[in-house]
């Protein structure tokens, strides 16, 4: 649970996001619980070989986040996301895995993923789209963002934009589909990062949605941006 922390005569609150590490590559799972532990914003609070009890382990450690492989021992990892959001569907849960295909792709964000990161991913990004998902991010490795683009070109969907955004949103929701972090947005649009939120704020109200995985797929499905 996020926890604030007192330093010297001033209160300095830290959110600190508890987290568990689902992964049956045990020198990775170690890594990566070294790695998460060491950074301010998280705190590991349990990382496991298998995903069988994933929702109890959920339960009895009150974690914010998740981050889940894909091919693990008993039970899939998108079986394992299932059955988190089925009970705890504000949980956010982040693949973190190799595979890269269609299928494990799209059954993933169906099943309620909220990111979908390859193990390629330098762990200053793995770090930077972690925090950026609790704040309602949808972070996706470049290649898994091409292979959405590629799913959506081909179906036959209408077009054009009911929901009244402005260009300067359309913009900034462009970027979020091309899986561009919060700091690349600002930084593309010479803005600062709290006016990043506050454009992507107004965005998931105009889109009536509540995360940044919601905002992609319904920009996508009602081709609001392009995707060329």
């Amino acid at each position: 649970m996020s926890s604030c922390c007192f330093a010297c005569s001033s209160i300095i609150c830290i959110m600190a996001y508890s987290l568990l590490i689902f992964e049956d590559n045990a020198r990775l799972r170690q890594s990566l619980e070294m790695l998460l532990n060491d950074e301010v914003n998280f705190t590991v609070v349990g990382a496991f070989p298998d995903c069988m009890h994933a929702a109890e382990e959920v339960e009895n450690s009150g974690a914010d986040l998740v981050v889940m492989d894909i091919d693990m021992p008993g039970m899939s990892g998108i079986d394992g996301v299932k059955h988190i959001k089925q009970q705890f569907p504000h949980v956010k849960v982040v693949m973190h895995t190799v595979f890269d295909d269609d299928n494990r792709i799209f059954d993933s964000i169906c099943a309620g993923a909220d990111g979908y990161l390859l193990k390629n991913t330098s762990p200053v990004q793995l770090i930077q789209s972690l925090s950026e998902v609790m704040l309602g991010g949808a972070p996706m490795s470049p290649f898994v963002a091409q292979k959405v683009f590629q799913h959506f070109r081909k179906q036959n969907l209408p077009s054009g934009d009911p929901f009244n955004l402005s260009d300067r949103e359309k913009e900034i929701l462009e970027m979020l589909v091309q899986g561009n972090s919060y700091k690349m947005i600002a930084a593309k649009s010479n803005i600062v990062v709290d006016t990043v939120k506050k454009h992507l704020r107004n965005i998931y109200s105009k889109l009536h949605v509540s995360c940044g995985t919601e905002a992609v797929a319904k920009a996508l499905q009602h081709k609001i941006v392009k995707i060329d």
